[in-house]
């Protein structure tokens, strides 16, 4: 957090991989965020009740039909439609209510955001709205067609934030840089123009740069951890036998005969997980998995799981978000709590 303040830019903590957990939320206030932000209004009401007291941002685009929970909820939300801008604005006003609301403006990753060409136009409209705070703009890159956030994109996202204040006066209080995938080019070095916020969720929870999966340096990447119970332990053939048609999920395996080999079932599968984020411990090697069954090999071991035992999986992002989500999976977090303090905090403050 010290290298991001220095350089003029404030966190909002993402919580939406962590289900809007109140206790990590307390952590992430304590080591200083700004605000805390969550794409799911349900994620907002679970830290309300908590009592969690600090800004919250609605980092998704908020549907029609449930414009009176953002605006009941959320003091911010990130906004690409005037639509629903009009909707938040009349809420507010039957409410006695003002909400805020930062414009997304489209930089190339074509996912949410409003065309450059309309961002002036837009603003104008907005400004308009009873009840309605134009608080800035904001960009998201890196999510769906792996855009990298670069000296180009974010100086332009600089440039409409001048462009908008030229036209309406000081109205552009937050430009808001886009995620976890924003975070090297911010500690680069270079000139992070009006760049004053980053939305980071990912890099606080696992340590890593979104866009290689990299570890970054001096945070830690096993914070948060999967841990599965072994329910079979057998030697079995490395051959399936029999006629081959598609598995559970569409996939045709291809298997070499490698013998009989030490394999295991562990209870978790793909309702609860992605396997492909799963990173096994040395000596485990993932074989596949179906709803229900993850299963695994420890020839290299050349012993057999103990039935009962547990086996500790590092996560990367897309399986932390499915086990979240998951009912199944047991969030632990009393027992691990001053753990995730030190981590977690210690990853917000380096």
């Amino acid at each position: 957090m010290a290298r991001l303040r220095y350089r003029g830019i404030a966190v909002t903590a993402v919580t939406k991989a962590i289900l809007g957990a109140p206790e990590i939320a307390e952590i992430w206030q304590q080591a200083g965020v700004s605000g805390l932000g969550d794409s799911r209004i349900e994620n907002v009401r679970a830290m309300r009740a908590a009592g969690i007291p600090t800004l919250m941002t609605l980092v998704r685009s908020p549907m029609l039909s449930q414009a009176e929970q953002v605006v009941c909820l959320a003091d911010v939300s990130l906004n690409t439609e005037l639509e629903v801008i009009r909707e938040l604005s009349s809420v507010a006003k039957r409410l006695g209510r003002t909400h805020a609301v930062v414009l997304m403006v489209e930089l190339g990753d074509l996912r949410e955001g409003i065309m450059p060409a309309l961002l002036e136009q837009t603003v104008r409209e907005v400004l308009q709205f009873p009840n309605i705070t134009f608080k800035g703009i904001g960009a998201n890159l890196a999510c769906r067609s792996g855009v990298s956030p670069d000296i180009v994109n974010m100086t332009a996202l600089s440039s409409f934030a001048d462009d908008i204040d030229s036209a309406f006066g000081p109205v552009v209080e937050v430009v808001s840089g886009g995620n976890s995938a924003s975070l090297s080019w911010a500690l680069s070095g270079v000139d992070t123009g009006r760049i004053n916020d980053l939305r980071l969720g990912e890099s606080l929870l696992l340590g890593v740069d979104p866009l290689q999966r990299e570890p970054i340096p001096g945070l830690h990447t096993d914070a948060i951890r999967l841990v599965t119970e072994v329910i079979e332990s057998k030697r079995k053939p490395s051959q399936p036998w029999g006629k081959i048609a598609q598995a559970a999920f569409g996939e045709v395996p291809s298997v070499s005969d490698r013998g009989d080999i030490v394999q295991s079932i562990l209870a978790v599968g793909r309702q609860d997980i992605d396997p492909e984020g799963l990173i096994p411990p040395p000596g485990i090697e993932i074989l596949g998995a179906s709803s229900d069954h993850l299963v695994v090999e420890s020839t290299g071991s050349g012993e057999l799981l103990t039935v009962g035992g547990e086996i500790s999986f590092q996560i990367n992002y897309s399986a932390l978000l499915r086990a979240m989500t998951s009912p199944f999976i047991t969030k632990v977090m009393s027992p691990l709590k001053a753990v995730l303090r030190e981590e977690i905090g210690e990853n917000f403050r380096a």
